[in-house]
């Protein structure tokens, strides 16, 4: 992990910083540049307007590890009134009617979000019910990778469920030490899988450190998910990893149809709509809800140089 990552999500983490970040009128460009707003209907308006370009959408309630059941039971609802207002766009409703290829719109949640630190089988139960919904309205939820304190009961979690509703999968990140060996879980069991390569500041002992050998495994195991995977998502924005993957689909025969690039809201615009063009399927990633912070400072890490405006903010304050 560079150095000015690491800053970043240290620094991101202080008190102050948050406070300042999320009272100062400086920042809301930044963040809007991000997050798709603190409502649902704000991000189902971005939403049909990604559609419309004819890209796909995954839809992302933001927070994490809730603090009392009552606060996970409030999060199911919100994820069961998303799938039931997606249900209701044109644009699905016109594939609900003659599906072809994946759905345009669906959703990814969080374990935490669905009460893990309160009880593994109280975060089941709101998880079977959220995609017993999704299953009736035909749609798709991934279950978005948290911190490696998680990954395990993740994974166990995934693979017992799966075999009550097909219509789930999750994410693996690369940079874990562990990621080659849940890689041929997910092919085993052919579930959809978002490959990212790792946002959480996590130890040598548990992440690879070096930013070029975690771009090596990312590569590495794309290629082994897009060969034997269920129609795998390959999220990056990286475009030298995505021509070599590109590359590599051509030379091995993959079909375009056969898997999706994964992009973020807010990020290479560009580049999105140059793969769409080559007929490569797209789905952007569209946070929205006013539990932001986390995910933002993630997004800055990635970014080390959209945190010098906030560092200058600091010192000037």
């Amino acid at each position: 992990m560079s150095i000015a990552r690491t800053l970043v999500l240290k620094t991101s983490a202080l008190p102050p910083v948050e406070r300042l970040v999320r009272r100062s009128f400086l920042f809301r460009p930044l963040v809007s540049r991000f997050i798709a707003g603190d409502t649902l209907e704000e991000a189902l308006k971005v939403s049909e307007g990604i559609l419309a370009n004819g890209l796909r959408v995954s839809l992302d309630y933001l927070g994490e590890n809730t603090k009392s059941e009552q606060e996970a039971l409030d999060a199911k609802a919100t994820y069961i009134q998303m799938l039931e207002r997606i249900a209701q766009v044109p644009a699905v409703q016109k594939w609900n009617a003659n599906p072809q290829g994946t759905e345009p719109l669906n959703i990814s949640i969080k374990l935490t979000q669905c009460g893990l630190d309160q009880g593994e089988e109280f975060a089941e139960r709101n998880y079977r019910d959220v995609l017993e919904v999704a299953q009736r309205l035909k749609n798709f939820v991934r279950i978005d990778m948290e911190s490696s304190d998680y990954t395990e009961r993740t994974m166990r979690m995934i693979e017992r469920v799966r075999a009550d509703y097909p219509n789930t999968g999750t994410v693996l990140q690369s940079y874990l030490h562990r990621t080659p060996g849940d890689v041929e879980k997910v092919v085993e069991w052919q579930a959809r899988t978002r490959l990212v390569k790792g946002a959480y500041l996590e130890p040598a002992t548990v992440a690879i450190p070096d930013k070029a050998q975690v771009d090596e495994a990312y590569v590495t195991q794309a290629k082994r998910l897009l060969e034997a995977g269920h129609y795998p998502a390959i999220a990056t924005q990286d475009e030298r990893i995505i021509k070599t993957l590109n590359a590599f689909v051509a030379e091995r025969g993959i079909d375009k149809s056969r898997f999706e690039y994964q992009m973020l809201f807010g990020i290479r615009r560009d580049l999105q709509d140059a793969l769409a063009a080559e007929g490569y399927n797209v789905r952007i990633y569209v946070p929205f809800g006013d539990s932001w912070y986390p995910y933002f400072t993630r997004r800055l890490a990635e970014r080390p140089a959209n945190a010098v405006f906030i560092a200058k903010a600091l010192f000037k304050g």
